[in-house]
């Protein structure tokens, strides 16, 4: 078993490494976005399934909340939070508009929206980013590397090098908190 932890130990640290050592230019343009969103009184929509839903909820906690520093509240919202709306949208449409409708309701030009989809395949997701790209907010993905239809889809879209479920959620979380960092230190100078 000790041998099996520390192979997927290194996976891991494999594709962190990666990361650190040759860090994607859409860290830099989705910290950038979502900069110039706040200072246009903008708010940022985060959205995903499964544990990118969890993602989804972190993200806009550490923006609404705090990453590190004492700061105003940051106006982002994770669209996966809602049960009523979710379920009735689901129910009474489809699941594959439960992002799409939110982000008719909620999404306004200029906004931020941003789904988190490890396979770039969930449907969604899909509809939502097209949707908010139709609406003219800057939509992102965060993905892996079979995601490349989201690009397509998408003002940015950052692809993990990898098909491996939860390495992909690892380097997602230090990404987000990447960008959470990027965010707060322009924000609070």
């Amino acid at each position: 078993m000790k041998d099996a932890i520390k192979n997927y130990l290194a996976e891991s640290a494999h594709l962190i490494s990666s990361l650190v050592k040759d860090p994607p230019d859409e860290i830099q343009l989705i910290s950038r976005a979502i900069i110039n969103a706040f200072k246009n009184n903008a708010k940022v929509l985060i959205f995903g399934n499964g544990g990118s839903a969890a993602d989804a909820q972190h993200f806009a906690a550490e923006l609404v909340g705090r990453f590190k520093k004492e700061r105003k509240g940051l106006p982002a919202i994770a669209l996966t939070t809602n049960t009523s709306t979710l379920t009735a949208l689901a129910n009474d449409y489809d699941f594959d508009m439960i992002f799409k409708r939110q982000i008719e309701a909620l999404g306004r030009k200029g906004d931020i929206a941003i789904g988190i989809s490890t396979s770039g395949q969930a449907p969604n997701v899909i509809r939502g980013l097209n949707t908010a790209r139709e609406m003219g907010l800057t939509s992102i993905a965060l993905s892996g590397q079979n995601g490349t239809n989201l690009i397509e889809t998408t003002d940015i879209s950052l692809l993990i090098q990898s098909k491996n479920t939860p390495h992909i959620q690892e380097a997602h979380i230090l990404i987000i908190h990447t960008v959470c960092k990027m965010v707060e230190d322009t924000i609070v100078s």
